[in-house]
């Protein structure tokens, strides 16, 4: 195992549902290849991300400052508040080389050494579909088979967009969850979908004409994560094959919403993402955790992260997340979980080699 620092593979996901991921009880089998990653590890279920939508969300995600602290409350908005590191400039100080995938111009999205685009929105094949994930891994997968050859720790952020309408992933996924008629004259349902203007028009410009049934659209949006879910296997699987699995903290994570932690071993961390908006501020009381000794070898930890002082909020501030990294202690409720979190990570071969 490298002594030099673990490094950092990020996804980034956009509009998942916790409610559909199979990982959390969804009877459909959506997220197969995330449950096997995460067998064996401790599941956080209550830790909240303090802000909507996607540009203000990544703000508090990669700076451990809420909304007040980022200036950042609009999806529109290009700038976080002058003053704030992110965490790509953060880990730069650590001596981290960083790729950004998807995600430059984004507020957040400042600090990386190097920015890549891949297709990730509408149709791009001539299939007619979408397929924004292995879009992604042809750009990824070169780009982490270069990472790996440096002798700096690496930070790799990848932003996947395939829960995020429109839901066109490919075959086979495309039929895997629905064979039912999706063009039924006599169901009336997705008639009041049409009829809500201007999203209406939105849905209907990608999905089929004459689709009377909003059972399909749902098909679609699970088909899309059980596609991300597919592709990101193919990561997981070169990060194995490079031999960077015990070297490498691994994070999924929702933009926006509740996400869920994960925490397999000393060396993986996973967050995976939460519920529905209406329910991203919902704040519950705080757990500390005084040494990683205490935290569970596997299962699901209930117990929510708090921003110390507020009723709503990250689970730690900007401050503490910066003193984290610098190895040094971060003081109160708000930086306990990511710190320990963060010595969990980076002490252990010491622990495995019975230092």
């Amino acid at each position: 195992m490298s002594k030099k620092l673990p490094n950092l593979l990020f996804f980034g996901i956009d509009s998942l549902r916790r409610d559909h991921m199979s990982h959390y009880g969804y009877p459909r089998l959506t997220t197969p290849h995330i449950s096997k990653y995460a067998e064996g590890g401790v599941t956080f279920e209550e830790c909240f991300s303090p802000h909507i939508p996607t540009t203000p969300g990544y703000a508090n995600m990669m700076t451990g400052r809420d909304c007040f602290g980022t200036d950042v409350v609009a999806l529109s908005q290009k700038h976080i508040i002058d003053g704030v590191p992110v965490l790509a400039e953060i880990l730069r100080e650590k001596g981290y080389t960083s790729t950004c995938i998807g995600f430059e111009g984004n507020a957040s999205g400042r600090g990386y050494d190097k920015y890549l685009g891949f297709a990730g929105w509408g149709p791009d094949h001539d299939d007619g579909r979408a397929h924004k994930a292995q879009n992604l891994n042809d750009v990824a997968i070169p780009e982490l088979e270069r990472l790996a050859k440096q002798d700096q720790p690496f930070f790799l952020f990848m932003r996947h967009m395939d829960p995020h309408s429109p839901y066109l992933a490919p075959q086979p996924f495309q039929d895997i969850f629905f064979q039912g008629d999706a063009f039924d004259p006599n169901d009336k349902r997705m008639q009041k979908v049409y009829d809500f203007k201007p999203f209406g028009d939105y849905i209907g410009s990608w999905v089929p004409k004459g689709c009377t049934n909003p059972d399909y659209v749902i098909a679609q949006y699970d088909a899309a994560v059980a596609y991300m879910d597919a592709c990101i296997q193919q990561i997981l699987e070169k990060l194995a094959a490079l031999g960077l699995e015990e070297d490498t903290i691994v994070i999924p994570r929702r933009d926006a919403l509740r996400p869920r932690l994960l925490f397999r071993s000393p060396r993986h961390v996973r967050l995976h993402a939460g519920g529905a908006a209406d329910s991203a501020l919902e704040e519950p009381p705080a757990r500390r955790y005084a040494h990683p000794g205490l935290l569970p070898a596997q299962g699901r930890d209930a117990h929510p992260a708090r921003h110390h002082g507020h009723r709503r909020g990250s689970a730690f501030r900007g401050p503490q997340l910066e003193a984290a990294h610098r190895g040094q202690a971060a003081r109160g409720r708000a930086g306990i979980l990511h710190h320990r979190v963060h010595g969990c990570a980076s002490t252990a071969g010491a622990r495995r080699n019975g230092s």
